[in-house]
């Protein structure tokens, strides 16, 4: 909660970063470009506990993402009660039900066949961790006056970028997941007018015989995805 006292600006020192030479540097962007080819969405999660420790750790990470204002539009929810992940697989299968039953229109629905989906989400149930990721439209000052945020998707979407890639730094796999309409979470997870649900990250170690559709593995060139001017 942010304090109409703390808006003045005050310059500080910044913390800088290893002075790496240009060799050093390519050789660090080659690391991480390695270890995130690694990265793979799934749907076969073990049911292996994931210490609390470990996603508090990797949200902390999410919430040093830039911001529009830097007002931190964000708010995630940690889910590991097994009664609430199977109120919340009730609820998404619901909407995949319809979805798949031809509200999402053909095209979308032929999109979605070389990834293998389905109305099914036993992944809900069997991951340790579901986090609910949440917009918020604005917030409120120490004294409860409402101020706008800025850039709340784009804000938004780059903590969750942040947050995908420090739990899959820390070992673990990641499902983004995301029912239409999610309406349901609000309530169900007692969150303000204020926010709305943008997606359900599964997460929690792949199981032993896990699988990834073979056509997540194409990804674009380089040359279709850069330009230099």
């Amino acid at each position: 909660m942010f304090s109409k006292a703390n808006l003045s600006f005050q310059a500080l020192p910044h913390p800088g970063g290893p002075d790496y030479t240009d060799e050093q540097m390519q050789s660090a962007a080659t690391a991480f470009l390695e270890r995130m080819k690694t990265r793979h969405s799934t749907r076969d999660f073990a049911d292996t506990p994931v210490p609390r420790q470990v996603i508090e750790t990797c949200i902390r990470a999410a919430g040093r993402a830039p911001s529009g204002a830097n007002h931190q539009p964000w708010h995630f929810v940690a889910i590991q009660d097994p009664s609430l992940k199977a109120q919340i697989r009730q609820a998404a299968e619901a909407e995949e039900a319809a979805f798949y039953a031809g509200g999402g229109g053909d095209e979308w629905i032929k999109a979605l066949e070389p990834l293998g989906t389905g109305v099914e989400k036993p992944h809900l149930t069997t991951a340790p961790w579901l986090i609910v990721v949440f917009a918020q439209r604005w917030g409120t000052f120490d004294d409860g006056s409402r101020y706008k945020n800025y850039y709340v998707p784009e804000s938004v979407s780059i903590a969750t970028g942040f947050l995908i890639t420090a739990l899959h730094h820390a070992g673990l796999a990641s499902l983004t997941h995301t029912p239409n309409p999610m309406k349901f979470l609000n309530k169900m997870l007692d969150r303000p007018k204020s926010e709305k649900a943008t997606m359900i990250l599964v997460v929690g170690h792949p199981a032993e015989n896990a699988t990834i559709p073979k056509a997540s593995t194409l990804k674009k060139p380089l040359p279709d995805i850069l330009t230099l001017r």
